[in-house]
């Protein structure tokens, strides 16, 4: 899977049944979780084992989780608890019927790739050390760019605070639309043009 060595596969079932039971999720997180999800399974582990890559001092393997799911899309919610529940670092591989988008959670975010046919997906294992091959992973599947020295953990976090800005905007560009009140809809138009400006526009936008 993935276009990953074949020293590196796996077959080590995750019951939902042994994670409900040790970590003890919330009811509505498990009715979330029961919902969306169907099986988990390990399906490979990047590690100095299988592969030719050494072992950095913050990681010691990478895992590779297949989660077969019930519906089309898999709340970022139930990305959450699972890498919180377990600590490890671990990238998702949310299969449903032939397609497949990959996950992972970094920097209090969870990153998600497009949605392509699981066959064609192929991961590169880029760096020197795990903690390289780790980075480069979660870049690969947010779009981040790590040359020239770029911080991963910086770069999501401007790229979510840039998200929420564009959120903001669109919210109120529909409500400045419909807005009657002269007053208002100029107020909300001055709330715009601020928010356009924090997110690296001009003020005459």
């Amino acid at each position: 899977m993935l276009g990953l060595p074949k020293a590196t596969e796996l077959a080590k079932a995750l019951p939902k049944k042994v994670i409900y039971d040790r970590f003890k999720p919330s009811p509505t997180d498990r009715k979330l979780f029961d919902e969306q999800i169907n099986r988990m399974s390990i399906v490979h582990e990047i590690s100095p084992q299988t592969v030719a890559i050494k072992e950095s001092a913050g990681v010691s393997a990478v895992y590779v989780v297949l989660v077969a799911l019930k519906t089309t899309e898999c709340d970022k919610k139930n990305i959450v608890l699972l890498s919180k529940l377990i600590d490890q670092r671990m990238l998702f591989v949310l299969q449903s019927e032939d397609t497949a988008r990959l996950a992972v959670y970094r920097a209090e975010k969870v990153l998600m790739s497009e949605s392509k046919p699981l066959a064609d997906w192929k991961l590169s294992l880029n760096g020197l050390d795990l903690e390289a091959v780790w980075e480069n992973i979660i870049a690969q599947i947010g779009g981040i760019d790590l040359t020239d020295g770029v911080d991963l953990d910086a770069t999501i976090a401007e790229n979510s605070r840039k998200e929420k800005l564009l959120k903001q905007i669109t919210a109120l560009e529909k409500k400045a639309m419909i807005e009657r009140q002269p007053r208002r809809k100029w107020e909300l138009a001055e709330e715009i043009r601020r928010l356009k400006i924090e997110l690296g526009g001009t003020s005459n936008e």
